[in-house]
């Protein structure tokens, strides 16, 4: 029950909701009312002040004013809104065969584009697609890939740490996905995992601290790189519509073993120029992703017999590719969230 004053706000409020002939007038008496500086919030205000055993009551006077007037203001709102319509089409001026205000469609990211179309690409090869948390566990992104402690990946200017935890970080890779596949999953299996990963990176045309990767794993019996270089031949030739020479240096990676880059013939100056383009610098090849046989500890590491298992993994750099299928020359665009630059798309 409401004491006599907080009844008197109530009938004042509802009787200016009632007279409110406009929304303007509507709103004012919002704001008398239901303002900060208003009757209500004057009554709020007061619960600090008051003795203890009139605050509860206090409390939730100020909570049913809030309600009966807000529903008031809401519904009488409703109300000059559908008498606006009814006023606006009775006038002279009023047409219904006039077309209605076009609509503005949106349209896909062109990272989201060319995941979804990698995803559909990798499926039709008998690939799942799976997915892991962006702060992840230091276990995960590291010690479980075989990189030790004192790996220089972990030093500050590369890594994003949670302050207050010394295990957490933001994934610098997509890599971590791999141990809990091998956890989860039976081999023989094959998997894609598309997502964000995040480095402390100086941020320039071609690097940033947001950027999106791929990573694929396979893992069977007798798998070899034969198996490696044909997953990644059929797949550029899906992406690009045409064969592709591609080409394997060794690498150094701690998750794999032997370890290669996979490099690609720039399909963008390869016919045309071939002493190369500023995509490829000159080179006519253009590195595309790091790849190789799963190290046995990382299998081990994730529960698989390394002695009957073997298996493949690449981390295809989602952002580089984007931005040679679509002529980007600064990455920094694809975070930027410059809908001038996204509506090209």
């Amino acid at each position: 029950m409401l004491s006599p004053e907080a009844e008197a706000i109530r009938d004042e409020a509802l009787a200016g909701v009632a007279a409110a002939s406009d929304v303007a007038a509507l709103a004012s008496v919002d704001r008398t009312f239901l303002g900060k500086d208003g009757a209500v919030g004057q009554i709020l205000a007061s619960i600090k002040d008051a003795p203890p055993e009139k605050r509860k009551q206090l409390g939730q006077e100020a909570n049913a004013l809030k309600q009966v007037i807000g529903g008031a203001i809401e519904e009488r709102r409703e109300a000059l809104r559908a008498e606006a319509l009814v006023a606006e089409r009775a006038s002279d001026g009023f047409d219904p065969t006039l077309p209605g205000a076009p609509l503005q469609r949106g349209s896909l990211h062109p990272v989201t584009q060319v995941t979804r179309e990698l995803q559909g690409i990798f499926s039709s090869m008998g690939y799942a697609i799976l997915d892991g948390p962006e702060v992840e566990l230091d276990d995960y992104n590291f010690e479980a890939l075989n990189i030790p402690a004192d790996h220089p990946a972990r030093e500050m200017y590369d890594t994003f740490w949670c302050k207050g935890d010394a295990n957490l970080l933001l994934r610098t890779h997509t890599s971590p996905v791999q141990i809990r596949a091998l956890e989860t999953l039976e081999p023989p299996f094959r998997a894609i995992a598309p997502g964000r990963c995040f480095r402390n990176e100086t941020v320039d045309a071609s690097h940033e601290h947001t950027f999106h990767q791929m990573e694929g794993l396979v893992v069977g019996e007798g798998i070899t790189v034969g198996h490696l270089i044909g997953a990644m031949k059929t797949f550029l030739r899906e992406v690009f519509r045409r064969d592709l020479e591609i080409r394997l240096r060794p690498g150094f990676f701690p998750f794999v073993e032997p370890g290669f880059e996979l490099d690609v013939r720039c399909p963008f100056c390869a016919e045309k120029t071939p002493r190369g383009c500023s995509v490829c610098k000159r080179t006519t090849w253009i590195e595309l992703c790091p790849c190789g046989m799963v190290h046995p500890r990382v299998l081990a590491f994730g529960g698989v017999d390394a002695e009957k298992y073997t298996g493949f993994a690449f981390g295809l750099g989602l952002s580089r590719l984007v931005m040679l299928r679509f002529g980007i020359d600064d990455i920094r665009h694809l975070m930027g969230a410059d809908l001038r630059f996204l509506e090209q798309f």
